[in-house]
């Protein structure tokens, strides 16, 4: 964790540098990458190769596709003998298995930071390590996020990017409800009390949800873990390698009773909790009928491309302060790789991600991709955003940073603050140790009855839930 908050703090270090900052050794690295994107593949090139984009975007996302196909065009000119494969595809844990027991994954897919872990222990995913260290890539890596992709110093995948939850608001609502300073920024709220008061509020004075509470699916109990952490809790504990669960203490009781009376003292939410998933919440904010939702920098296109909020009307804000301080939930999606996926089809993949401009690479390629990737955002109408430090070349950072300034599109007054609290106070927290998605699962049964019955039974449920939770934990985990 230290190290991964010191990434954060490289990171805004180097943003306060000029452009041209730089090293020798990334000099040397993006010399190498301009000159490998200047030749065909020399790996593979007599051989015809297939890859299976499961990275390729969804058919709805029609610029994105247009955007994907511009890279296969470029990538075509120096990899003439590969063939790409548009092949989406969206992790989820209950069909995860049986696609890779079947040898039906995509050659490269993306997941979330609880899963490799397990998918390396199962033996469902390529091990990378020769193909990055040929390309120079495993010494760019953020240390923490590398250590969440490796086993035994093998690495099994990289990075996309990363993310720190924050609470995102519908600007429009905050005005029509009165909530707004001299200037016209939304008079936010710094604790989850506030929350509350603000949410009542805006329900009052607009007819509609002044918060939308995730209570449908396990990314409910993700969510919760920012307000358990705030009112003091730690929800598994570690102890020479086995965990314990830790669900039913009175820190995450408290947090479970201030979710329950979101419900029924302040009666601030959507209609139907127990309905509402990671998409749906988008739609709330994007479609003016809730005014905050919890969400992150990653996802800003969720609220305006897909569901078409101005972006003159997002913002996103710290998350609230509980009584036992202020946590924000910091994950972030990696690229992780088909078991049976060939060498040649691993080293084309990553030449793909290349010039996306995912990679760490500053070659003439990559840069493009950057800056077709800021273009793509700002013609769709998505907030072009500072990134967070997967990769900590300083010369990508730098290069960058140039790139988000040259297209930033947002008044960015609606943002530093989110930006501003991570920086300065770093209360970044990983995911819970341990089997987070059982312990997601565990906290949604519990939001669900929270939500639907006044007379729920908190420390009761909660623990039952850590018992569950602890089977689980002996079961997958602890053996």
């Amino acid at each position: 964790m230290k190290k991964f908050l010191s990434g954060i703090l490289c990171l805004a270090m180097v943003l306060s540098l000029t452009t041209g900052c730089t090293t020798q050794k990334s000099a040397d690295t993006a010399s190498k990458a301009d000159a490998a994107s200047a030749a065909p593949q020399s790996a593979a090139e007599d051989k015809k190769v297939s890859v299976k984009l499961g990275i390729w975007p969804e058919d709805t996302l029609t610029d994105d596709v247009k955007m994907h196909e511009g890279f296969v065009t470029e990538f075509k000119k120096t990899h003439p003998n590969v063939e790409i494969v548009p092949s989406y595809y969206k992790y989820a844990t209950d069909t995860f298995v049986s696609l890779a027991a079947s040898g039906k994954l995509p050659t490269v897919f993306e997941t979330w930071y609880t899963e490799p872990q397990k998918l390396i222990a199962g033996g469902f995913v390529a091990d990378i390590t020769d193909v990055l260290k040929e390309k120079n890539w495993p010494d760019q890596m953020n240390d923490s996020i590398k250590k969440l992709l490796s086993k035994d110093g093998r690495i099994y995948g990289i990075p996309r990017d990363g993310y720190a939850l924050g609470l995102m608001l519908n600007v429009d609502m905050f005005k029509a409800a009165g909530l707004v300073d001299d200037k016209g920024y939304p008079i936010y709220p710094k604790t989850w009390d506030e929350l509350a008061v603000t949410a009542q509020k805006i329900k009052q004075k607009t007819g509609e949800a002044g918060f939308c509470l995730l209570g449908k699916d396990n990314a409910a109990g993700w969510h919760f873990s920012n307000i358990a952490w705030g009112f003091g809790a730690t929800l598994t504990n570690e102890s020479n390698g086995k965990f314990t669960a830790n669900v039913n203490t009175p820190e995450a009781i408290a947090a479970m009773q201030y979710v329950k009376d979101l419900k029924w003292k302040y009666d601030c939410l959507t209609a139907d909790p127990t309905k509402e998933d990671w998409a749906s919440g988008f739609v709330n904010l994007g479609t003016g009928t809730a005014a905050m939702y919890i969400g992150a920098n990653d996802a800003v296109n969720q609220p305006t491309q897909v569901n078409k909020l101005p972006i003159k009307d997002l913002s996103i804000v710290p998350i609230p302060a509980g009584p036992k301080g202020q946590y924000s939930l910091s994950g972030g999606t990696p690229y992780m790789f088909a078991k049976n996926a060939t060498k040649e089809e691993i080293s084309a993949a990553l030449d793909y991600i290349e010039i996306m401009g995912k990679s760490p690479m500053t070659s003439e390629n990559a840069l493009k991709g950057m800056e077709a990737d800021a273009k793509s955002r700002v013609s769709k109408g998505v907030p072009v955003l500072p990134i967070f430090p997967a990769w900590t070349d300083p010369t990508f950072l730098a290069a960058n940073k140039k790139i988000t300034e040259e297209n930033s599109n947002v008044d960015m007054k609606l943002y530093q603050n989110y930006f501003d609290t991570i920086e300065k106070t770093g209360n970044l927290h990983f995911e819970e140790v341990g089997s987070a998605q059982d312990l997601y699962s565990e906290l949604t049964k519990v939001i669900q009855a929270v939500v639907t019955d006044k007379n729920a039974d908190i420390p009761k449920m909660m623990a039952a839930a850590n018992a569950n939770y602890q089977k689980l934990l002996d079961e997958k985990v602890n053996k």
